[in-house]
């Protein structure tokens, strides 16, 4: 999701200046971005510097959006030269191009072949772009060495080069301007549209739509543009435009790929294909490109005619999207607790009954080693900090795991995605004490106690991201740590088991095939071994399959459960067993069809089914990622929701801002 170059058209003169004036501004802050990700390595682009005052760095999250998108436009601009190579005309035509150097690029690499790059944008943004060419020794280089003077909306004439100057909305202006400007009307034209017709009033963009269609019989139309306005993601960003006074319109009337397949086919295009960036990356990239990306910054935030088909129609679909939703009808309800809480990357643990533990995370305030108690009273859920004797330090996407005996183990996390967060933590709640900052209503004190667990056996590589829950082997408890991420591997597939009682990491035989690696995953108790689902795999797709741990009589056998309908691959989500049910919350998926809601999966009939969160008594959007979440002790079947929400790209970074409860009866009857 990027920003673009137009808007809408207003009926005051001085409103529509305000507004277009915003939406040029959305260029410089792309060409911006896209310079940052130049200078990281993520493309090679030496000719966007020249139109930047100074490179800036962006966060690593940006520049990996910018590169696909980049790498998405560069696609099709590539593909299009290469199936009309032995065409003797053929131009590419950019609308609103703002400062883009596909120009300059594709004419150092000797690949436009006698085709012509025309680029049309607001007359300001025009004349900006004409005085940094003219002005720059590189740049000019580039063109002919005797240009003809600027006349009317041509500001740069070159002979494989022409900017104009002219309002993409005004059909007449730009039609007659093309023309003067020496456009085959028809030779095979690419139009580009990089995030520019949904800052349009949606009829104006539409009239764009099909005006090419109808003067450009020979060419194709790639459109970049957001997707899926209603989705918590989607409302953030569109209130990010909001606030910069580039509202996106055509996202009300064509809010996903099918909608925007049917727009260009009612407006006079034959064919349309639609893909999203993680059809583009996961689909159309090499893994080999792919893991160079990925390596080349520290990363931790996981959280878009015959020509077309050259171009699009031959991306496989990864198998994590091509997994449909088996909907059940009924939607569990979601209810906001009056607590302000907030964070990303916390541990939970219920300690007691109406007492959860969380640890670590981070929030508005940055990283901080917070550890805060939800204690639920005749009056409610209220929260409360605690300071415990030993500092937990710094950690984010750690496990804390309940013991048989009361209390948890703390286990990894990590403080940046340089540098993990070594050894374990015993917490416990001590009773006996006097009366602390847990003291309740209802009369129950206690204090936080912690110690540092010193272990024996060879221990894992230090990790994030992985889960870590309790076993039965031989009248013992053991901790099951499997999976998870560190700084040296995108995914692990180990498992270790740490005897709680000796604080030994022991060997205990496995039979069968181990699940794949991965990270962002969960791992549930049950009936004394494990059961595991989803995550990431060393990839980065989302995997969907479960697998059981069970116990032996010399050890574990793991197991692959075949479930039909089979879930919709999913990361960063949250799971509990309850009888013979894993209840999987929340979390990422590619699927395009809503956002993850809470998926029961039958253990023993091998079946799954999905269900919808009804969250319309929630006042914000409710994201469900890097959050955590414990059953409640109500008679009734409730799970209770913390904290949550994630990196919006540059919308800025989004937190759930309070505790939420879903209501489980629905589901499990």
């Amino acid at each position: 999701m990027c920003v673009g170059l137009f808007d809408i058209m207003p009926t005051s003169n001085r409103k529509k200046q305000g507004k277009d004036t915003a939406v040029q501004g959305t260029n410089d802050s792309s060409v911006v971005s896209k310079v940052s990700a130049a200078a990281r390595g993520y493309f090679q682009d030496v000719f966007l510097q020249h139109f930047v005052c100074k490179v800036a760095r962006r966060a690593p999250l940006i520049n990996r959006g910018y590169y696909v998108r980049w790498r998405a436009v560069d696609h099709c601009v590539r593909r299009f030269l290469h199936v009309t190579k032995n065409c003797p005309r053929r131009q590419i035509l950019s609308l609103g191009a703002g400062f883009d150097s596909v120009y300059f690029r594709l004419h150092a690499d000797e690949a436009l072949g006698g085709a012509v790059v025309f680029e049309v944008d607001f007359p300001d943004v025009t004349r900006r772009k004409a005085a940094l060419i003219n002005s720059n020794i590189t740049l000019r280089g580039m063109l002919e060495p005797h240009l003809p003077p600027a006349t009317g909306p041509v500001y740069v004439s070159s002979g494989q080069y022409r900017l104009l100057g002219v309002d993409v909305r005004e059909e007449s202006q730009v039609e007659e301007a093309l023309g003067a400007a020496g456009l085959d009307w028809a030779a095979p034209t690419l139009i580009l549209s990089e995030v520019v017709l949904t800052y349009m009033e949606t009829q104006r963009s539409d009239a764009v739509i099909s005006w090419a269609a109808k003067l450009l019989p020979q060419s194709l139309f790639v459109m970049y543009e957001q997707m899926h306005p209603q989705d918590p993601f989607g409302r953030i960003m569109q209130d990010h435009f909001l606030k910069l006074n580039s509202t996106l319109h055509a996202l009300r009337q064509y809010p996903d790929a099918a909608a925007q397949r049917r727009r260009f086919l009612d407006k006079g295009w034959e064919q349309c294909v639609c893909l999203d960036v993680n059809g583009f990356y996961l689909g159309l990239l090499p893994e080999e490109e792919r893991c160079r990306v990925e390596s080349l910054e520290p990363f931790d935030e996981y959280e878009g005619s015959l020509m077309a088909q050259a171009l699009l129609a031959h991306a496989p679909v990864p198998p994590a999207a091509s997994i449909c939703p088996s909907w059940s009808p009924t939607a569990l309800s979601v209810q906001t607790i009056p607590v302000p809480m907030e964070g990303l990357g916390m541990a939970s643990t219920s300690v007691s009954p109406g007492q959860v533990l969380l640890t670590g995370g981070s929030s508005r305030g940055g990283r901080v080693p917070v550890t805060r108690i939800l204690l639920r009273g005749q009056e409610g859920w209220r929260s409360v900090s605690v300071e415990p004797p030993v500092d937990l330090g710094v950690r984010l996407y750690h496990t804390a795991t309940s013991l048989p005996g009361g209390g948890l183990v703390v286990y990894g996390g990590r403080s940046s995605p340089l540098s993990p967060t070594r050894g374990l933590l015993r917490v416990t709640l001590d009773t006996r004490g006097p009366p602390g900052p847990l003291d309740s209503e209802d009369g129950d004190t206690g204090t936080l106690c912690v110690e540092q667990m010193v272990c024996t056996g060879d221990a894992p590589a230090p990790r994030w991201r992985h889960a870590a829950t309790r076993v039965r082997h031989k009248g013992k408890s053991f901790l099951f740590v499997f999976g998870g991420k560190n700084e040296s591997e995108a995914a692990l597939g180990d498992g270790y088991f740490l005897c709680l009682d000796q604080q030994h990491w022991t060997e205990i035989p496995l039979e069968g095939a181990a699940p794949e690696a991965r990270h962002s995953h969960s791992a549930c108790s049950y009936r004394g071994g494990v059961v595991v689902f989803g995550g990431l795999d060393r990839r980065g797709v989302p995997l969907g399959d479960t697998a059981v741990l069970r116990p032996t009589d010399g050890g574990f056998s793991w197991e692959r459960i075949e479930l039909q309908p089979p879930p919709v691959p999913r990361y960063s989500h949250s799971a509990h067993v309850i009888g013979e049910k894993l209840v999987v919350v929340g979390g990422v998926w590619l699927h395009s069809d809503g956002v993850p809601g809470v998926v029961i999966i039958h253990l023993t009939t091998r079946s799954s089914v999905e269900l919808s969160l009804d969250t319309t008594s929630v006042p914000w959007p409710l994201m469900l990622h890097s959050f955590c979440s414990e059953l409640t002790d109500s008679e009734e079947p409730e799970l209770l929701l913390m904290g949550g929400g994630g990196n919006c790209f540059s919308f800025g970074t989004h937190f759930n801002r309070q505790p939420v409860t879903v209501d489980l009866r629905p589901a499990l009857g």
